[in-house]
């Protein structure tokens, strides 16, 4: 760990629009249009991810389907092949662990690296990036951006700014000044509902914050105004670790105007899917599906969970799910709807496990 004289030097990865680019490369006649993983035409189901051709378009991650095809009538639909797309990224984890010991996936094409104590490449984070981001196009013909900070919530909006292909590095000198300008909603955690209320407060940029009263912002936002305060001061001790084992992975957002529409509702349900199928992609190549299930929270607070054992994200099975939900509620508005899959590791994997301190 890095000491206190010496800030800590950490790199985000993110590989450039992932599953597409694996279709591009492995498809070239793919590569010059507007192409989109997921989705299927004629039916109700959302885009995982698309080019950054076809977002020129407006088009996005989580848009349902037919509303793709009317941005862009030609847009390329391919079918997810998850198993590739796994055996890239282990390509890529790979890759990383040769820079540094301490590596956190977010996902099968994003990671933290600590490389405070590295020697490689004369103990410049900067150089390391780089070399990365090279040995990732020249073993898999692909490209990814990175961010360089002293924190990681830095490093992670870093590697965003020159997207696609690109690197952007944040020295800790540049610290202060960068946070100054940096507008609230860039940070992790800072959503459409609360991008709304901070601003009703007249927040809307990282020295807005700084001038705030830290008790202030606790008693109006909670934790995440005190969390909020701590990012805008560059605070972030978060260590860059492995994470524990997930007994499950949920995605839920909270509506800025409740919602009552069961067909709205329903495709709102839809969008949830690509980011739960992201945030689950790491765990299950150590876990198995073993529950599917919906919440829901309405306009009076009051909230239910449906459940049900499963062996995949079925979105059928979701879908009436969220029939039984919305029944309970009697006809109430909705607020918030969530989406969550429930975990199980093998048995090896937890003797594994148990035999870990042995072996050290």
């Amino acid at each position: 760990m890095a000491s206190a004289v010496h800030p800590r030097k950490i790199i985000h990865v993110d590989m450039d629009c992932f599953y597409a680019a694996v279709e591009m490369r492995d498809q070239p006649h793919l590569a010059d249009v507007p192409l989109a993983v997921g989705g299927m035409r004629g039916g109700r189901g959302v885009l995982t991810t698309c080019n950054y051709l076809a977002r020129e378009y407006g088009i996005r991650s989580a848009m349902p389907t037919h509303k793709a095809l009317q941005l862009c009538p030609h847009l390329q639909l391919v079918a997810p092949r998850m198993a590739v797309y796994q055996q890239v990224s282990q390509q890529i984890q790979a890759i990383f662990h040769r820079y540094a010991e301490a590596v956190e996936p977010l996902s099968l094409d994003e990671a933290y690296l600590d490389v405070s104590n590295s020697e490689l490449c004369q103990g410049s984070a900067t150089l390391i990036a780089q070399q990365i981001r090279q040995d990732i196009f020249n073993e898999t013909g692909l490209t990814a951006s990175a961010g360089v900070a002293p924190v990681k919530f830095l490093a992670k909006i870093a590697s965003d700014i020159n997207k696609p292909n690109g690197l952007f590095v944040i020295c800790p000198e540049q610290v202060s000044e960068f946070i100054e300008q940096l507008a609230l909603e860039k940070i992790s955690g800072v959503g459409k509902v609360s991008i709304e209320k901070l601003h009703q407060q007249g927040l809307y940029t990282g020295a807005d914050v700084r001038r705030a009263e830290r008790a202030e912002l606790k008693h109006r936002f909670g934790k995440f105004g005190d969390m909020l305060w701590l990012r805008c001061q560059g605070i972030d001790e978060r260590e860059v670790s492995s994470e524990r084992q997930r007994k499950s992975v949920a995605v839920e957002r909270t509506f800025a105007q409740d919602e009552g529409d069961p067909s709205l509702l329903a495709e709102r349900l839809m969008g949830l899917l690509p980011e739960l199928r992201r945030r689950s992609e790491r765990h299950l190549q150590e876990a198995n599906i073993n529950k599917l299930g919906v919440k829901v929270k309405f306009a009076d607070f009051r909230q239910t969970t449906k459940e049900q054992q499963c062996q995949a994200i079925d979105e059928t099975l979701l879908l009436s799910l969220l029939d039984e939900a919305l029944a309970r509620g009697k006809g109430k508005a909705v607020r918030l709807i969530g989406v969550h899959i429930g975990l199980a590791h093998p048995q090896q994997n937890q003797s594994a496990q148990l035999a870990l301190p042995f072996e050290l």
